[in-house]
């Protein structure tokens, strides 16, 4: 499951309970991260694209191969925002899993003033939850292969972000 850093408030309550395995940081807000959402049902896989990768990768893998899900911030940890890593084509082609990106746009909210624009909802305030279509990696596939999946993830998440914020904007493409 792959979707925006800025999101996660959304993303924690939606798909709570559910035993979705997350790869967080090994930083303190990591820690702190990780303790939050193993309250609401999920796991954590430490580690990030700066530190300690190698360590949540085998954890996100030994987590599908046991029949959870994982959930990545595409362009988390630090940014930049609405750029995504290459993380989930690599565990994608690794474990024969689909990457599967969502959006979760909120009709109203709080945005901070942080790298990621994390969204916090407005009491009472609509959400609307858009799933793109699965992105199979084949582990046969080259290094151009991959980068042609990762552009079509980055297109995915560009284009369910846009879909779902228009739709509180009341844009056309309901």
């Amino acid at each position: 499951m792959a979707f925006w850093h800025g999101r996660i408030f959304m993303a924690t309550y939606r798909f709570r309970n559910r035993g979705i395995v997350v790869l967080t940081s090994q930083n303190r807000d990591g820690e702190y991260i990780a303790r939050v959402i193993q309250r609401f049902g999920y796991g954590a896989a430490r580690g990030s694209s700066t530190r300690g990768s190698h360590g949540a990768t085998i954890d996100a893998l030994r987590a599908l191969k046991s029949g959870k899900d994982v959930g990545l911030t595409m362009d988390g940890p630090r940014g930049p925002r609405y750029v995504a890593k290459k993380g989930a084509a690599f565990i994608a082609r690794k474990s024969g899993n689909p990457v599967v990106p969502f959006n979760i746009s909120v009709e109203k909210k709080w945005v901070m003033r942080s790298w990621d624009h994390f969204q916090i909802p407005r009491p009472f305030s609509r959400a609307i939850v858009l799933i793109g279509d699965p992105i199979y990696v084949d582990a046969a596939s080259t290094r151009e292969e991959i980068q042609a999946i990762e552009a079509r993830i980055q297109q995915s998440l560009d284009e369910l972000r846009d879909r779902g914020d228009r739709w509180w904007n009341g844009e056309p493409d309901r």
